[in-house]
């Protein structure tokens, strides 16, 4: 029913917790395959695939065009996109079972129907909260998740909207404003990101700099320019 869509670049460290997320909903026949979208990984991300039976697809660099590569390599009815570094809490299968039984019973105007989890960080502090409270708020306000929140899309909705386009930044947003707020469910599951990057460049740097992105975004700034400033 699901094929979940993974783009990784030299992302043996984080795969593997990733991967065992999804063994619960494997067992239980809700995902039914998993593909990794490769961006020219140097590491042991083919090795890791390999041994948990997932498929490996090359693809030029850039998580635009790896997700649009894996997504078309997928079988599913159902589209699940995640980042490498994204692990979905214990529990999502019930909740995404769930939104598809509500979907059977006519709550929603057929199947063209996507979904997003609760964005949090696998950090303690201060800092991470006032992030994930932001985000909340962000997606409360404009339903406007990102694509480490994870996205479940129905196929036929992702390719009616054009799928992910190959652009060097802000594919996920571009994706979600096309699909639009009133086909757009939040999941109560929580999809735990690494703080790496925050860590690593300072949370208040960070916050502002992706705050920057999505103006710059929506002042129909080029995705090529505003990747530049973002890296």
């Amino acid at each position: 029913m699901i094929s979940v869509v993974i783009p990784t670049l030299n992302s043996e460290a984080s795969l593997p917790r990733v991967l065992s997320s999804l063994v619960s909903a494997a067992v239980r026949g809700t995902v039914r395959e998993v593909v990794i979208a490769d961006g020219g990984s140097t590491d042991a991300t083919a090795e890791i695939v390999e041994a948990a039976g997932a498929r490996f697809v090359r693809s030029p660099r850039g998580r635009g065009s790896q997700l649009a590569a894996g997504a078309k390599a997928a079988k599913g009815t159902w589209l699940l996109f995640l980042h490498a570094d994204t692990v979905l809490q214990p529990g999502w299968e019930n909740e995404v079972e769930k939104l598809f039984e509500q979907i059977a019973n006519g709550r929603f105007r057929g199947p063209e129907v996507a979904a997003a989890f609760h964005f949090a960080l696998d950090d303690f502090s201060g800092a991470a909260r006032f992030v994930e409270f932001a985000v909340a708020l962000r997606c409360a306000l404009f339903k406007l998740p990102y694509g480490d929140q994870g996205l479940l899309v129905n196929r036929r909705l992702y390719e009616k909207t054009g799928g992910y386009r190959e652009i060097p930044l802000m594919e996920d947003v571009d994706l979600v404003r096309r699909i639009g707020r009133r086909r757009l469910v939040m999941l109560r599951g929580r999809a735990v990101t690494s703080p790496e990057r925050y860590v690593r460049d300072g949370f208040a740097r960070r916050i502002a700099r992706n705050a920057l992105c999505l103006a710059l975004y929506y002042m129909r700034v080029p995705p090529r320019v505003i990747a530049r400033i973002y890296s």
